[in-house]
């Protein structure tokens, strides 16, 4: 047994419909994972939903439906949008699965065990709506609170808090100590500026089940339920746990204190090695939560920290943050529906790099797809493929390594970047390949070398050429357009998939080869429609 490459996405709440922002989490973290496949290494993908807490339990009662049907319903939602997205999870936790309550409980009576859990009164200020307690920090110069925290009262009761202040110092030293552990380096700047500007605090990890019943109780006192970060940030053991890792069934003992049978773990013939993690690709707004926490929840429980937190950026809409009520919003579904999934996946990677924040305009969508999509890449491989169809009948010519440097060294540039989750600058290095090869159409003019015949063999050198390149460029663009990808390799007359980067070595195609019949990947599109 092996350690297979895993990487997760932030778990999503449930709680409404998913947009552009969790599209591009889930294709970005789908990308990482497809490359480290390519590379030639096991990975595991996991993706899920963060079902508990109470604004999911006022939607269910407002809808007159038990909370677990009205999660049952948004999870067949949330299922079908990855589908359509084309992504490649290995997992889909969600947090009602009987196999995360156990673990999650494993996890709290092991803490509890060991003096990391207490209760005390707490005193203060509560949002329903965020489900978060506040202090007097929140609150604005006139005393009031921010409309942003919806209808805040004020309470007094018993809960119990994790001891998070302890760890401090040490969750410092680690961050220095490893600077790839969050990335890229402003974000990780960012988690050491909290940390050494104030105390940490201990985190409150309950809530009254008289209060909020839609929750994993407290093994060590049903009258409480788990808050719902502690809750949710453990999906990322729950599922590794579920599937037997020996790292943290190792850490954490299922059978203790739980109420769930052994029938909610799902273990295979071969226990999957997956702890800990190697990348959870998240958004910039639970970098705390990610960043603070979680490592701190880890250490304690005894259990490996994961080895980055990739941290990305926000997307708006033509330079406005996205909003429903003003309609600025930007549907993928409809977007796929128009323009194919492939025509997404790319725009959204090339578009914004891991880190910033990014602006969808609907001209800048349609400028890539028809200027790199459709004129840039799909033109290359159609023309390319149809002279060697019309001039050699289909059949692949005698080799030659004309272009054989320079994709070589295009291919050896996307790798680097591939290994460090670098993907626009991949994408980057790929098209230098599309520009060169249809540069080299222009300034070989096939189609004058096909009107002489003592231009034969030049003509042969030159198809061979563009036909080697296009099946190199279906190898190196399988992580980000993999239909597209397919696609080539079956107009090239290949059985086999791109799935694998050991192919893009120059000279996989053999002499004699008969190609398939070529047909355009990215059709063109003179009147868009606007996208909504």
């Amino acid at each position: 047994m092996s350690k297979r490459f895993y990487i997760t996405t932030a778990i999503d709440y449930v709680n409404g419909l998913p947009h552009l922002g969790h599209a591009y989490e889930k294709v970005i973290t789908d990308v990482i994972a497809r490359a480290h496949r390519s590379m030639g290494g096991e990975a595991f993908f996991l993706t899920g939903l963060d079902e508990h807490g109470q604004k999911v339990q006022q939607a269910a009662e407002a809808e007159g439906k038990t909370p677990q049907a009205y999660c049952d319903e948004l999870a067949a939602i949330w299922k079908t949008f990855l589908g359509r997205l084309n992504v490649s999870n290995d997992d889909f936790i969600r947090t009602t699965d009987p196999r995360h309550q156990r673990l999650v409980q494993a996890m709290l009576a092991k803490l509890q065990a060991q003096g990391d859990i207490y209760k005390a009164i707490y005193r203060g200020f509560y949002s329903a709506k965020e489900e978060t307690f506040l202090t007097e920090k929140d609150r604005r110069p006139d005393g009031t609170f921010d409309p942003f925290w919806g209808e805040v009262v004020e309470l007094a009761e018993d809960n119990y808090y994790f001891k998070m202040g302890q760890h401090q110092a040490w969750l410092i030293d680690h961050l220095e100590q490893n600077p790839d552990f969050v990335r890229p380096d402003y974000r990780r700047n960012e988690v050491l500026g909290f940390l050494k500007s104030e105390p940490l605090r201990d985190l409150c990890i309950t809530r009254q089940a008289a209060r909020l019943s839609w929750g994993i109780p407290l093994p060590f006192d049903p009258a409480f339920v788990t808050y719902v970060w502690f809750d949710a940030l453990s999906n990322y053991v729950t599922s590794p746990g579920s599937l037997g890792d020996p790292t943290v069934l190792g850490a954490l003992d299922p059978s203790s204190e739980s109420r769930v049978p052994d029938s909610a773990f799902r273990i295979p013939h071969s226990a999957l090695e997956l702890w800990p993690a190697d990348v959870h690709v998240i958004g910039k707004d639970i970098i705390k939560f990610h960043a603070v926490y979680w490592p701190i929840m880890l250490k304690a429980a005894g259990l490996p920290l994961p080895k980055q937190v990739l941290v990305h950026g926000w997307w708006q809409k033509d330079g406005a943050k996205m909003s429903k009520s003003t309609g600025n919003v930007v549907d993928p579904v409809a977007v796929i529906d128009e323009w194919g999934v492939d025509a997404f996946r790319y725009y959204v990677v090339r578009e914004l790099d891991i880190g910033p924040d990014g602006n969808w305009t609907d001209a800048g969508f349609q400028a890539r797809y028809s200027g790199e999509l459709a004129n840039g890449l799909g033109n290359l491989i159609n023309r390319s493929l149809s002279m060697l169809k019309r001039y050699r009948n289909g059949a692949v010519p005698g080799r030659s390594d004309e272009l054989a440097a320079e994709v070589s060294l295009a291919v050896s540039e996307t790798v680097t970047h591939l290994k460090a989750s670098e993907l626009q600058a991949a994408l980057v290095s790929i098209w230098a390949i599309v520009n060169r090869a249809n540069q080299y159409v222009d300034q070989t003019k096939p189609f004058n070398l096909a009107k002489e015949a003592a231009q034969a063999k030049r003509l042969d050198d030159v198809l061979y050429n563009l036909a080697e390149t296009c099946r190199i460029l279906a190898v190196l663009l399988w992580p980000f357009i993999p239909t597209s990808a397919e696609r080539v390799f079956a107009q090239l007359g290949l059985a086999e998939s791109p799935n694998r980067l050991a192919l893009a070595g120059w000279g996989g195609l053999a002499a004699g080869h008969t190609i398939g019949e070529p047909a355009p990947l990215f059709p063109r599109k003179d009147q868009p429609k606007k996208q909504a």
